[in-house]
């Protein structure tokens, strides 16, 4: 039998990317889904697409605390419980700092890490009785500040830092909690990217084909969560960003600088 069968499992941000992976993996496994997203053409598609499985989906902007509020309280009415937590849901910008509105920085820490405190803190009561699992979906960004990524990267510290905080007061608890590093993965994320003006920019200096894919990393946090484990750095390249920034950190500003610039000027 699946370690998820018959586990609720809260999935923010299931309409693409990386949650509609992982709501395509577990379903089959069992699971009992609860998820949400602002776009409610997308979740009528996923509602269309598993008419028959214990789905459920609400249209909800997790950076407003009270939309969170009731999503979670919908999600107890309909499940009765809560097993694990998989705040994924995020947002991210390309701007320098210089050049940003600060609104932009604001708006990526209410969707990334405040989306992410306020879900959690509604459906810790049933997860601590449970003795389940929550997961943030971070990033290599969260480890290392990226230039033209301010905001985002804050975001990503903040959500680490705090996850951490988290851990160590539920220690005693039998809750487990994770954060997930996926790394650059093909997803809808990068063409979504806010401007400086706060706009989405709907284009992507990465060749996404290139990336590891959303379901591949979907498969790799499901594992995670089985297995219990505290941090999850994937691709190549997360891991050896996350390394050379802990040991040699002067080293990485340099070749941090030299991807992101081009004959001194910012190009990704």
């Amino acid at each position: 039998m699946s370690f998820f069968n018959e586990k609720v499992v809260v999935i923010t941000g299931g309409s693409d990317g990386i949650g509609k992976a992982l709501i395509d993996l577990l379903i089959p496994l069992g699971a009992r889904i609860a998820t949400c997203a602002r776009n409610y053409d997308k979740l009528y598609r996923l509602q269309l697409e598993y008419p028959t499985v214990m789905l459920h989906t609400m249209a909800c902007d997790i950076s407003n605390e009270q939309e969170c509020k009731r999503f979670i309280e919908s999600t107890i009415e309909t499940f009765g419980t809560i097993d694990i937590l998989i705040n994924n849901a995020g947002i991210s910008m390309r701007s320098l700092f210089e050049d940003v509105d600060v609104d932009v920085i604001r708006k990526t820490m209410d969707i990334n890490f405040f989306g992410s405190v306020y879900c959690t803190k509604y459906a810790l009561p049933y997860i601590i009785e449970q003795q389940g699992t929550v997961v943030g979906v971070s990033s290599t960004a969260g480890s290392r500040g990226l230039p033209g990524r301010t905001g985002y990267s804050a975001s990503k510290f903040a959500l680490q830092g705090w996850l951490e905080s988290l851990r160590t007061e539920l220690l005693k608890t039998g809750v487990n909690i994770m954060w997930v590093s996926p790394g650059f993965t093909a997803s809808n994320i990068r063409n979504a990217a806010l401007n400086n003006e706060g706009k989405v920019q709907s284009e992507n200096p990465l060749d996404e084909s290139k990336l590891m894919t959303a379901e591949v990393c979907a498969r790799h946090i499901i594992r995670a969560i089985e297995k219990r484990k505290r941090t999850l750095v994937l691709t190549f390249t997360g891991k050896l960003t996350v390394f050379l920034n802990k040991f040699f950190p002067s080293l990485a500003d340099r070749l941090v600088y030299n991807h992101y610039y081009k004959d001194g000027k910012f190009v990704k």
